[in-house]
């Protein structure tokens, strides 16, 4: 079973799963980067679904810990 999250789940709890929250920027930076780490991503699966603009995509891990994203 994958576990989904949401945005909303994300932003509000940047603190934990080892989920960096992005750094204050002043307007003319460029846009801040969130980091999250593939164990906060995965929790414990090998692989975990991401809906981008409607379009369902499969992110997996490999036995030799590459991954592979696929539509």
């Amino acid at each position: 079973m994958v576990k989904r999250y949401s945005q909303l789940y994300l932003t509000a709890a940047p603190q934990r799963h080892g989920i960096t929250a992005p750094s204050k920027r002043g307007l003319d930076s460029p846009r801040p980067m969130l980091s999250v780490t593939s164990e906060a991503l995965f929790a414990g699966a090998d692989e975990l679904e991401i809906t981008h603009q409607g379009a369902q995509y499969r992110l997996r891990q490999t036995a030799l810990g590459k991954l592979i994203l696929t539509k």
